[in-house]
């Protein structure tokens, strides 16, 4: 995994979302993160960015396995969350650190709570931010969806134009949106690295592992689940299922807060 950290104290681990490199964590947020005492590690989950890519494994038959999905039958997928976790758990060893706070964002909250199922010893705490543990997938408006699963770009303008057009539609009208950062940073990615069959078999991992809750049950790290009410990716229920399914967990429900909101509105 190629990684990056910046800051010094307590490690807290960032984990991406789909596809997301780690050139789409804010810088502002980072260094805000490392100012209160925290060394504040993100990388590239695998398939994406600067990592190790999966190319042997070919390119799942998304639709194929969405309608399994649907139809409540098992599907399986080069990996699972569960591996990427185990990742996120080698990453740790490299760094030489015992335990880590980890927060994941979409994908990778899910990823998160695969840790915290499998490997809870190495886990401070585990915050799962606008994410989901499984059961029924498509739980978001259509329309976002449908741009979350678009064919790729076939240039930086259109890659770019793309991403300010999915946090147009995904996004909450009140709080500040920085197009000008998010164009910024989705060019840097275009630049960096463009796997579409990455995306495509992190997206096969979510639909191989499927439901996490009954797992999540036998959990003891503390937990923090975080949705905002505009979520276009996963409703709101499925932040509240979440932390309904780990013991202890803490649930926040911010309202107007969308997929993403921006560094400069955090507190």
């Amino acid at each position: 995994l190629f990684y990056e950290e910046r800051g010094e104290g307590e490690p807290l681990v960032l984990v991406s979302g789909i596809g997301m490199q780690i050139v789409a964590w804010p810088d502002g947020l980072l260094d805000r993160l490392a100012s209160r005492g925290l060394r504040v590690i993100v990388f590239d989950n695998r398939d994406v960015g600067l990592s190790t890519k999966l190319a042997s494994s070919g390119v799942p038959p998304l639709r194929r396995m969405l309608l399994r999905t649907l139809m409540r039958r098992p599907v399986s997928a080069p990996y699972t969350l569960f591996d990427m976790a185990a990742d996120v758990v080698g990453l740790l060893d490299a760094l030489r650190l015992p335990t880590a706070h980890v927060l994941g964002v979409s994908l990778g909250g899910m990823v998160a709570q695969a840790m915290a199922i499998a490997h809870g010893d190495r886990l401070t705490t585990v915050s799962s931010l606008m994410s989901h543990s499984g059961g029924r997938l498509v739980t978001g408006r259509p329309s976002v969806m449908l741009k979350l699963l678009a064919p790729p770009p076939r240039s930086r303008a259109e890659a770019i134009a793309r991403q300010l057009d999915f946090f147009r539609a995904t996004g909450s009208k009140g709080f500040f949106r920085d197009d000008a950062a998010l164009a910024e940073r989705a060019g840097r990615a275009y630049d960096r690295c463009v796997h579409p069959a990455g995306f495509a078999r992190q997206f096969a991992a979510v639909l191989a592992t499927g439901d996490m809750r009954s797992r999540l049950r036998q959990t003891r790290v503390p937990a923090l689940v975080l949705h905002g009410t505009t979520d276009g990716i996963f409703d709101v229920a499925c932040g509240r299922a979440t932390a309904d399914a780990i013991p202890g967990a803490a649930f926040e429900v911010i309202d107007g807060v969308p997929l993403h909101r921006a560094s400069a509105d955090l507190p």
